[in-house]
């Protein structure tokens, strides 16, 4: 979304995707308004879309319904997510984006990961930035937030490692009581808190389980009611409430945003 804009388009316009998966496997989907029920949309940078970059936003007119996951850690621009836009930039394109969609609900924020790391001494997080940034979600009806505490994968560690980066994994009892000050802030600003593929932080009481896809959500959404597969998506994580869903991210594609967490592909 943020970076290969002329492939999206193209793929839309022409009602159909060949996805490379990450063992080689190749497979076709079928695009065509009447096979899809909701186009989902995940990135930290909507710019390419706001702005009709290779005539996407025009591509997407035909689909019924889109539903926007939007990435905003308080990260953005620093050495942590070198290529992603400020926080500010972010929190900026919000507006335009509830209008495009139509309506608030059809965009979930995610605070995702919260990161801690070591720097001259002390402990670093972008815990307390959610308290900076959640009257805006506020303000426009943006009350679906989703949340997860980073997960150090072999390659993240590795990544972290080359690039010097001291990264910090707390205990659980620290997660679950950074987790309770999060739900205090929603709470102020009216917001549901949603954890991704980590159920220990549902033991905290204002933090239920996501499903980033889900079926029975965007059903209630769609402009006709028509109906969305509620079943799990067999291919995700056991932790994983999403829905039948099909991905055409694919694993050829390197993203720029350069961001030292990243359990996927990114280009750094």
């Amino acid at each position: 979304m943020a970076f290969f804009p002329e492939w999206l388009a193209s793929a839309f316009r022409e009602e159909k995707a060949k996805v490379y998966g990450p063992s080689g496997h190749v497979y076709a989907v079928n695009l065509t308004p009447e096979a899809v029920h909701t186009v989902v949309l995940w990135s930290k940078n909507f710019a390419n879309l706001l702005q009709n970059r290779a005539g996407l936003m025009d591509a997407l007119e035909k689909y019924d319904q889109v539903y926007l996951h939007f990435t905003i850690t308080g990260l953005g621009g620093t050495f942590i997510e070198r290529g992603v836009p400020s926080c500010q930039a972010a929190l900026d394109q919000l507006e335009d984006l509830v209008g495009l969609v139509g309506d608030p609900r059809r965009i979930s924020v995610r605070f995702d990961p919260v990161i801690y790391w070591k720097e001259g001494g002390r402990i670093c997080t972008n815990l307390r930035d959610f308290e900076k940034i959640a009257p805006s979600f506020e303000k426009l009806g943006l009350n679906d937030i989703r949340i997860s505490f980073a997960q150090w994968y072999g390659k993240a560690k590795r990544r972290a490692a080359k690039h010097r980066f001291c990264f910090v994994d707390p205990p659980i009892e620290k997660k679950l009581s950074d987790a309770d000050y999060l739900v205090r802030m929603a709470k102020r600003w009216s917001l549901n808190l949603f954890s991704c593929s980590q159920d220990f932080l549902t033991k905290v009481n204002g933090i239920r389980p996501s499903s980033c896809i889900d079926g029975s959500h965007l059903q209630s959404l769609h402009p006709n009611r028509e109906q969305a597969s509620t079943k799990k998506d067999p291919t995700q994580r056991q932790e994983c409430r999403c829905t039948d869903s099909i991905d055409i991210g694919s694993y050829t594609q390197f993203c720029p945003h350069c961001c030292l967490y990243c359990y996927a592909n990114p280009k750094i």
